[in-house]
């Protein structure tokens, strides 16, 4: 009985010890993954040094998340500190380099969400908040609401001492050129009925996202645009729609989207990946594949995805002929890119 009982106990610290060892192995896992925006990115229209402009840039922000997760920082903060990076770059459409709308105006649009909690924030038509992906968090941690629009939301992120800037700080002059390029095609159509075409398939989208996977083991992702070139009528894409643009859940995945936003929304794309995965049973690249490469196109729409799942894995999925792009795991490799492989 002695030697028995010996034998059992060594039997169950043996399974102890390798079920910590798993645990700990799963929460020691993390990773990251970005984009730049999705859309005809063709490397004969890029110069060699805006292509290692983007790259270096792209490095830069995925770089600023991983640090932050293998220092042991949370996905949320990963998210939001390198997003913002993006943000103040005049490279991507969000912030600092926005489009214009018709008007003249740079109106943003940005989303976050918690994977843990399912808690989630977002605004849009911000004219004046420097980072707005830090004003959708505050609306998420800060107040009883998800989304905030407009006058209220830039109100809010005064009273939560978020840095305002004149208008004038969003001014790029690429950006204003081409909505009055865009603003010059509107006038020559002479079919032109009252509202506009919201889709220019020559141009790429620069919307900015991020999905990331921390230590603990808590997803988060987040989206943060400029919206449409030349838009009308305060026009409000995906980005800052919860499911559509920005979707996050500890169970399955954190899913950040980029491309012809009102498909987007009514493909509930960001969700509909996570549901997938949910419900069907279906890989993360499975899910993502099924969704972008058949469900988008066949709706109409096109664009992209980048997501990260509960174990780690990654997924960077367009239907374009490019999207900035970039990804750090558990080991620190990098990958980077731009064009369509």
């Amino acid at each position: 009985m002695s030697c028995n009982d010996s034998n059992q106990r060594k039997q169950e610290t043996v399974k102890s010890t390798s079920k910590e060892n798993k645990e700990n192995d799963s929460v020691q896992n993390f990773g990251i993954v970005i984009h730049g925006g999705a859309g005809t990115i063709l490397k004969e229209n890029m110069s060699d040094s805006l292509e290692q402009a983007y790259k270096n840039k792209l490095e830069e922000a995925i770089r600023t998340g991983h640090e932050i997760l293998a220092n042991g920082g949370t996905a949320m903060e990963a998210v939001q500190r390198t997003i913002n990076v993006m943000e103040d770059s005049p490279l991507f459409n969000s912030a600092k380099g926005a489009v214009f709308t018709n008007e003249g105006k740079n109106e943003l649009d940005a989303s976050i969400m918690d994977g843990k909690t399912l808690n989630a924030g977002a605004i849009a038509g911000v004219t004046n908040v420097k980072n707005p992906i830090n004003l959708a968090y505050e609306v998420m941690t800060n107040s009883e609401h998800v989304l905030l629009s407009g006058k209220g939301a830039e109100q809010f992120a005064k009273e939560q001492g978020l840095e305002i800037v004149d208008p004038e700080y969003f001014y790029t002059e690429n950006r204003f050129k081409a909505m009055e390029r865009a603003r010059k095609r509107d006038q020559e159509k002479s079919n032109k009925t009252a509202f506009y075409d919201p889709f220019i398939k020559d141009e790429k989208f620069g919307t900015v996202g991020c999905a990331a996977l921390d230590k603990n083991g808590n997803l988060a992702a987040g989206t943060s645009t400029g919206g449409m070139s030349n838009k009308k009528y305060n026009r409000i894409g995906d980005a800052p729609i919860i499911g559509a643009g920005t979707y996050a859940n500890n169970e399955t995945c954190a899913v950040s989207s980029t491309g012809w936003g009102e498909y987007f929304i009514r493909g509930v794309v960001a969700y509909d990946i996570s549901a997938m995965m949910e419900y069907k049973g279906l890989s993360l690249q499975e899910a993502a594949s099924e969704v972008i490469q058949k469900k988008q196109p066949e709706l109409g729409g096109n664009g992209g995805i980048i997501a990260i799942d509960h174990a780690g894995n990654v997924s960077m999925e367009f239907n374009t002929a490019g999207m900035y792009r970039a990804t750090m795991n558990t080991q620190g490799d990098l990958e980077i890119g731009i064009f369509e492989d």
